[in-house]
This record gives structure tokens, C-alpha cells and sequence, in this order.
């Protein structure tokens, strides 16, 4: 059996991946809040963790994998775009705005995620499904003395009316109390005082600690809440995941997933109340229980600035595939860097990453797979999911006259997560009526001109009339059109600033 090596974030190595149990490899990926569309960068953990999936299936078999990826529908951003919408003259109370508001996010979630290629989880919880699990073990950190309940004095009523709102007044916060687990910050590797000098922690005057975190909060009738022994409230994100993992995946699971960007608070904070929660006598800190290794992808740039709706370079994933870029190209790029780095989103990439795929779409077309060489992409793949080392060797293949070739390209892409040729519209369309010219977008630009004139120009590089070849190159691409000369066929690609005026002053 192949031997996949991962670099764990908890012990800041490469290590062999040695699962639990062989016959249920168990994987946890947070997942989105969902209040609004997805942006690219909550994209790329989904592709990584995807091909991880595709991975682990591939070694240890489809009905040996368990994942796991969370929904988190109950938030204080979902409240205030509810709010918002509800100000705005939207029908409906709060809770029905809430609802509405998630179930559509939800469904956007799934179609564009779908979009890119990624594979249904086995299991997809919703947070507001997991109450009960979630207050179960709030109750044992209490307990147990890992945490406390409090009140902040900011929202208690005069003392006057003490007496005639008591549900007010016994409304408490549950927090987590971080000095008592003491292998808190080990993840992220930042001190307490990193943390609260970072401003990554709410600082509040209720609070033991200012690094101490919420686990439970209250609610007013405004809000959505659950009755509770802390009075009526809601759950803290990170007692979210930990509850929802402790129910699907078990005391101890293989593979705690997501990005960088959450390593501290929310992972720290997992780690923290499961293995406090789960903690035995004969292991006090709970090291042998939760996850045993930690993946977190880099963060994503675009044309190598931070991406910002201040930056006008902000761009959800269906802004992207309403623009014409195919997920399979999105997905492409996403995976052209090794997800432990940093990616810069580039134009340039876009445009690369749509001219290969359309030459190995073009050459894996009705072609079967050949898996026989399909183990040059899974050791890439089982080095760290080194996708890149991937992409690779699918080009060596793609560049190869060997009768093993597209097979193997189409196996290997397959693996990677993209469909085949047969499946791909924008290809298929790209392809139908003009073969050597492609295009992004749902409706075919009128491109009968494009196609007389690329005959005419490999009809003068056959003549060997140059001069007349080179200026015809250069007035189509002046028309928005990329022009690729391969193996004496001529290849345009249309691209955004496409002129079909412009062409036509060429005939």
C-alpha cells in the first residue's frame, strides 16, 4: 500500500500517515458560515482537502473514508445580514429571514463548489443540529473545572427589575478558561500574551483571562437561542466543530483540515475544550485524543496583493464562473501551488491554465483511461499532496507520443479531480463547430471570421509566405485572440477583450 507522508502542523514535520483504523480513515475540514457567497479564498481549502479526499479513497478504498465538513448556520453574521435584509422592508421575522438566508447560502455553497469539482462530503452537520452535543459538553468543561459561567455586568437590568425579568438576569456567558489546559498555544505557537497583544482574542472585563473564550453566549428574544442551564443562548463558534467531530468522527480522529487562518483562535480553541472534555486520568490533557494530524492550506493573493473589497480585487467564486472561467480552470490554478505555500491568482494564470486544459482535453477525448501509470501521480500526490509535482507529470505525459500517453493523462486527471472531456460544456462547445478554437463563456461569440482567417494563416505558413503570416498573427491577436502555432496547426483562443470588428478589417 502506498505510503502517504503529510506535514503535521502540531508537530511542525513531515510525517508518514498511519491511520487509526485502515477501515475508516476519518477527515474534518471546517467548513463555511454561511451568510453570503464564497469568496476564492474559502475556495481553495475545499479543492485541497478535496484531492485529499480523492487521495485517501483512491488508497484505502470509497467506503473506507469518512469526511466530514461543517455548515455553520447559526452566527453573528448571519444575524446581522438577516437584520440588515429585514430593515431594508424584507417580509418575514427574523428567524424566517435567518432560515431563508441560510438555505439560500447553502445551496450557492453546493453549486459552486460543485463547479470546481469538489466531491459531496460524507457528512455535512449543521451546527444548529448539534445543540444539545454541544451543551453536553460545555456542562462537562464546567464540571470539570476547565470552564466558567459569568455575567456581563453591561447587560444586566437595573436592580430594580431584577425580580420581574429573570431570564434577563440569569442569562450567563460560558467561557473556557485557558490557563487550565496547558498545552494551550502549542498549535499556533504563540504565547498567551502573542495572542492578546496580536488582538486576536475579545478582550472583556468579565473575562478571567482576556484569552479566555467563549463556549456559550446569551441571547435575547430578538436572536435565535436555546434554553440552556446558563440561561436561554447560543453556542461560541469553536464548541461548533468539536461537538459536531466528538459526534460523527469520535473521540480520535485521523485528519483536522483547514486554512491558516484559522490555526488560531479556532483550532487552538478546539483542541483545547475536546481534549479538556475528553481527558482521562491516565492522560490529563487529552494528547491522545481529537485530531492526530493537523493540515492547514496558505492564503491566496490576487496579482500579488492581499485581496479586498477596498482593493476592488474581491471576487466571490460565482463571480468567476459568471465571468466565463470555467471551475475546471479555477480549479486548475487553485492547485498549481503547493497548498502549504502562499498563491497569487493571476490573469495570466487563468489564461494558462484554459490552454492546457483545452490541449488535453483535446487529446484525452474519447480516449480510456489507462491507470497503469496512474501511480506517478499518486506518489505526488502521497508527498505532502504536492499537487504541483502532480500537474507535472500529467504535462509529461501530455507531451509524450507513447500509446500509453492520453490514457494515462486521463487517469492521472482524474485523480486530480477533473471530469472528462465528454463532460466538460465549455469544451465541448468550444470544440463542436470550430476544432482549434476556444473560448470562455456560455453563448459562442461569432467567431466565422476567426476560423476563415486561422485557415488562411496556416495556409501561408504552409507556402512558407511569412512576412504575410507574421502580420496576419499579429492582426488577429490585435482582435483579442490568442494565436498558438503547434505541430503546423494553428490554435486561436478567444479572450475577454475579443473585437470581431476588428477581424472583419482583415479580410
Amino acid at each position: 500500500m502506498t505510503t502517504i507522508r503529510l506535514h503535521n502542523t502540531k508537530t511542525r514535520r513531515k510525517e508518514d500517515f498511519v491511520p487509526i483504523d485502515p477501515a475508516n480513515v476519518r477527515m474534518y475540514v471546517c467548513g463555511p458560515t454561511v451568510y453570503d457567497r464564497a469568496h476564492l479564498g474559502n475556495a481553495r481549502p475545499v479543492v485541497v482537502f478535496d484531492v485529499l479526499f480523492r487521495l485517501l479513497r483512491h488508497v484505502y478504498g470509497p467506503d473506507h473514508v469518512t469526511y466530514v465538513r461543517n455548515i455553520t448556520d447559526v452566527d453573528d453574521k448571519i444575524n446581522a445580514e438577516a437584520l440588515r435584509r429585514k430593515k431594508a422592508g424584507a417580509a418575514g421575522t427574523l428567524e424566517e429571514l435567518i432560515h431563508d438566508r441560510t438555505e439560500e447560502t447553502i445551496a450557492w455553497y453546493h453549486a459552486d463548489m460543485g463547479a470546481l469539482g469538489a466531491l459531496p462530503p460524507t457528512f455535512e452537520p449543521r451546527a444548529t443540529e448539534y445543540i444539545e452535543q454541544m451543551k453536553a459538553m460545555i456542562a462537562t468543561l464546567i464540571d470539570r473545572g476547565y470552564a466558567y459561567t459569568v455575567r456581563d455586568p453591561s447587560n444586566d437590568p437595573p436592580a430594580e427589575f431584577v425580580l420581574m425579568d429573570r431570564e434577563k438576569a440569569a442569562q450567563e456567558h460560558a467561557l473556557f478558561a485557558v490557563e487550565t489546559y496547558g498545552d494551550y498555544g502549542k498549535l499556533s505557537g504563540r504565547s498567551v500574551e502573542d495572542m492578546i497583544a496580536g488582538a486576536r482574542v475579545e478582550v472583556a472585563p468579565y473575562k478571567r483571562n482576556p484569552a479566555d473564550f467563549v463556549l456559550w453566549k446569551p441571547s435575547d428574544a430578538s436572536l435565535p437561542g436555546w434554553d440552556s442551564p446558563w440561561g436561554r443562548g447560543r453556542p461560541g463558534w469553536h464548541i461548533e466543530c468539536s461537538a459536531m467531530s466528538l459526534a460523527l468522527l469520535g473521540e480520535q480522529f485521523d485528519i483536522h483540515g483547514g486554512g491558516i487562518d484559522l490555526q488560531f483562535p479556532h483550532h487552538e480553541n478546539e483542541i483545547a475544550q475536546s481534549c479538556c472534555a475528553l481527558a482521562t486520568p491516565d492522560d490529563p490533557l487529552g494528547r491522545n485524543k481529537f485530531a492526530r494530524f493537523w493540515l492547514h492550506n496558505e492564503m491566496l493573493q490576487v496579482e500579488g496583493k492581499k485581496m479586498s473589497k477596498s482593493l476592488g480585487n474581491f471576487f466571490t467564486v460565482r463571480d468567476l464562473l459568471d465571468r466565463g472561467i470555467p471551475g475546471e480552470v479555477i480549479r486548475f490554478v487553485l492547485l498549481g501551488t503547493h497548498y502549504s505555500k502562499p498563491m497569487d491568482w493571476t490573469a495570466e494564470k487563468v489564461r494558462q491554465a484554459r490552454q492546457t486544459l483545452v490541449d488535453w482535453y483535446s487529446k484525452t477525448d474519447g480516449v480510456e483511461p489507462d491507470y497503469s501509470l496512474i501511480g506517478y501521480v499518486e506518489r505526488a500526490l502521497s508527498n505532502d499532496l504536492n499537487t504541483h509535482a502532480a500537474l507535472e507529470e500529467l504535462r509529461t505525459w501530455s507531451n509524450s507520443s507513447s500509446d500509453h500517453s492520453a490514457g494515462s493523462l486521463k487517469a492521472g486527471m482524474s485523480l486530480l479531480g477533473f471530469p472528462p472531456a465528454e463532460a466538460v460544456d465549455w469544451f465541448r462547445k468550444s470544440q463542436s463547430r470550430y476544432p482549434g478554437i476556444s473560448y470562455s463563456g456560455s453563448v459562442e461569440p461569432k467567431i466565422d471570421t476567426l476560423f476563415l482567417l486561422l485557415t488562411r494563416l496556416t495556409e501561408l505558413r504552409t507556402e512558407k509566405n511569412y512576412d504575410a503570416a507574421d502580420a496576419l498573427r499579429k492582426g488577429i491577436e490585435a482582435a483579442g485572440v490568442k494565436v498558438i502555432v503547434f505541430a503546423g496547426t494553428t490554435f486561436g483562443e478567444v479572450l475577454d477583450d475579443f473585437d470581431p470588428a476588428k477581424l472583419e478589417a482583415l479580410q
